[in-house]
């Protein structure tokens, strides 16, 4: 009767473990299931898709294979594109690391009014893109210029987004007075995590403010600042929203985005595969590139 109480409590355990992981799968299944139904499975239809010659109307489409990946390769729209966003990334991941970075020292610090201004910068966020984008569209059409020919400034006396020198960089205003209040947030909240003691430290052994910075402030946000990265990149190149409701691409196409190549192909010129294939081939470089920035910043991360 002895020998047979432990037997019996580990049957009753391993019964008892076999409920709680049947529990644990019944909870995680309606996840599972949406998850695969809402992107596994249109990321799978969508290869599928990029492998045909389709209009995305048709009933019939024809098997073409790799042909519309090696179109991309002499492409000139879809590569002029590249070069848009690349550029755009570029100066987008600048000025939203160096602005957000800049708020986040100033919101960490102790004065009066302090969560009102945590509040304020953090509203354009909540706006929609679309909104924001018609707003500025007419500040720039009807306000600056107004404004530059009052003070005889040049650059601001016609609309700079119908100019192709000047029409990136009006995009890219509007992005960044948008886009900064996410990655502050997230910096903030990393600024918070430091411990005192080492600017303490730091401060003793005869470290002025900017090598404060430098080597202890940089160093505990570099993996804050890695999460931030992915996101602007990934905003960066498929940037779309701006692009749409405030230069439609032009002038000409000096602003066309990747995205908006794609929605043109797909439901403009009903180019249905091949707009897939560019998505695909667009997903590809920004997974790419991302974990480029995941690697290098894991090697430069404090543990």
């Amino acid at each position: 009767m002895t020998a047979q109480a432990p037997a019996k409590k580990k049957r009753k355990q391993t019964d008892m473990n076999r409920e709680r992981t049947m529990t644990y799968l019944a909870f995680c299944l309606p996840g599972f299931a949406a998850y695969c139904v809402f992107l596994i499975f249109p990321i799978l239809m969508g290869i599928y898709y990029s492998l045909m010659d389709w209009n995305g109307i048709s009933r019939s489409y024809n098997f073409i294979g790799a042909a519309n990946y090696l179109k991309l390769l002499e492409d000139k729209k879809f590569k002029a594109a590249l070069v848009f966003n690349f550029r755009y990334t570029l100066m987008l991941c600048v000025g939203i690391v160096v602005i957000s970075v800049v708020l986040a020292l100033l919101l960490n610090q102790e004065f009066k009014g302090r969560s009102f201004y945590r509040t304020l910068y953090f509203m354009p966020a909540v706006l929609s893109m679309i909104t924001v984008s018609l707003v500025f569209k007419q500040v720039y059409f009807y306000v600056l210029p107004a404004i530059g020919k009052a003070l005889n400034i040049e650059v601001l006396s016609s609309n700079i987004l119908a100019n192709k020198q000047t029409a990136i960089y009006g995009l890219l205003f509007v992005h960044l007075w948008q886009g900064v209040a996410l990655p502050t947030l997230l910096f903030l909240a990393g600024l918070q995590t430091i411990p005192s003691e080492l600017y303490e430290a730091a401060a003793i052994d005869g470290a002025n403010r900017w090598q404060q910075f430098r080597h202890v402030t940089v160093t505990y946000l570099i993996p804050t600042l890695s999460v931030v990265l992915v996101l602007v990149v990934k905003q960066g190149l498929m940037v779309f929203d701006y692009v749409k409701a405030m230069t439609g691409g032009g002038p000409g196409t000096a602003t066309q985005s990747i995205a908006l190549l794609i929605y043109n192909n797909g439901f403009e010129r009903n180019k249905y595969s091949y707009s897939i294939a560019q998505a695909v081939a667009t997903g590809l470089i920004i997974a790419l590139i991302s974990v480029i920035q995941i690697q290098v910043s894991n090697k430069k991360k404090v543990d």
